[in-house]
């Protein structure tokens, strides 16, 4: 395997600044976009594009911090195929370094309806970028200037299978990077040392996962949240003790959805829980049956818990609104998104409503309530190219950061302005 970084420009001092969006979900990890001064009407003629790039493929999400976009993607020319870790500039889009290396992709990833390449969004933290490959290749690259700082292959280190294990966006907790990677030996879940790469715990026997973790706070306790086929666990995100653990099979109806909590809360997908104020645990407040089509509300879109309702879009391209506390259904929307498999409905609370982008590359702007949706503006951003059940759909949720929107749309990445006045 070859490595390089390329520096084509000079930065200055990196530093994250509040209104970047440095890791998936933004952030905090929940999607919530705090910045003020956005539009709430669209214009008529679309929105501003300031720039859009080739990027190859795969279905990582950009993300923003200190001045710069990165975005991991793939190019392949069967039989060669090689990854690239791009870091732009981010107001003119211009390339300041790339990470380029080579991976031998199995004959069917060349597929075009595949889409194959990096599907884990990288993180940036303390002036550090750190990335998954979808061979395995996790790595530490200095987010200034693109040098190599640390490099593992999960492959080789820990037997994970080609492609499997390597969706879930890493997150930092505390000195550590914690990744769900799927591997035997109990390392469903490792931890990694930030500074160094090394192995620092490893927990679970379950299988691989499409979601991505999260930590909260609950019970006295920061809690590291794992969702997979198999079961929902806590884990110290210190040690990898098991808190709390409920078993839930959705082997056969896999979900996607990064876990969300507000106040004593914690909604995964279709599922409740109540935490325990006292000490780590929880219980299932709802749904009463366990199958698998009640618990995964849909295989792409992550649910949003706010105002005593569950809103989430919906495999069959739905938007549906649950109370909170029963999960009965109190409305449904099918005019959000075109119907139809893999539909996908991204929500980011913004101000006194929210942003929504779908699949179909369309953003609007609504109030959800439980009294019904209210559709305030709706413009198209950029085109659908990933090939799904007879049509054309985008996956990977955008990123939102200092007045713009960036969408990777599966080919290109795509920068337009949010705000009236363009700097």
């Amino acid at each position: 395997m070859k490595c390089h970084a390329l520096v084509l420009l000079a930065g200055a001092v990196f530093t994250v600044h509040a209104d970047d969006w440095p890791q998936f979900r933004g952030m905090n990890r929940d999607a919530v976009w705090s910045e003020t001064g956005i539009m709430q009407t669209f214009p008529q003629e679309g929105l501003k594009t300031t720039w859009k790039i080739n990027v190859g493929s795969g279905l990582a999400s950009p993300v923003v911090a200190g001045g710069r976009v990165y975005l991991h993607g793939a190019e392949l020319q069967q039989p060669k195929a090689h990854e690239c870790l791009r870091c732009l500039d981010e107001k003119t889009g211009q390339e300041i370094w790339r990470h380029a290396y080579d991976v031998t992709y199995p004959d069917w990833a060349f597929d075009s309806k595949q889409n194959s390449g990096p599907n884990a969004t990288p993180i940036v933290h303390g002036g550090k970028i750190y990335a998954l490959g979808q061979m395995g290749d996790l790595f530490c690259l200095d987010a200034e200037k693109g040098g190599m700082l640390w490099h593992r292959n999960l492959m080789q280190d820990f037997g994970t299978k080609e492609f499997t294990g390597t969706t879930p966006s890493p997150l930092i907790e505390g000195g550590l990077l914690i990744l769900p990677i799927g591997a035997g030996s109990g390392a469903t879940v490792v931890a990694f040392d930030l500074e160094t790469g090394k192995e620092i715990w490893r927990a679970l026997d379950d299988p691989w996962t499409y979601a991505s973790p999260l930590v909260i706070s609950a019970g006295g306790q920061r809690q590291l949240i794992v969702w997979t086929p198999k079961a929902v666990t806590s884990l110290d995100p210190a040690s990898g003790k098991v808190w709390w653990r409920e078993d839930i099979d959705t082997t056969n109806q896999y979900g996607s959805a990064t876990p969300m909590q507000r106040g004593d809360r914690l909604l995964i997908s279709g599922l409740m829980f109540q935490l325990d104020a006292a000490k780590p645990a929880a219980t299932v407040l709802w749904p009463e049956g366990r199958s698998p089509t009640k618990v995964v509300l849909s295989a792409c879109s992550i649910s949003l818990l706010q105002d005593g309702c569950v809103f989430s879009g919906k495999t069959n391209g739905h938007l549906v609104c649950l109370d909170a506390n029963d999960g009965k259904i109190l409305w449904d929307n099918d005019q959000v998104t075109g119907k139809g498999q893999g539909g996908t409905i991204q929500l980011t609370p913004n101000g006194d409503s929210t942003l929504i982008f779908t699949d179909q590359g369309n953003l609007i702007r609504a109030r959800l309530s439980r009294d019904g949706y209210q559709e305030l503006s709706r413009v198209h951003v950029v085109d659908p190219v990933q090939p799904f059940a007879g049509r054309k759909l985008i996956w990977p949720p955008p990123a939102y950061a200092n007045g713009h929107i960036l969408i990777h749309n599966g080919g290109e990445l795509v920068r337009a302005s949010l705000t009236s006045n363009e700097p």
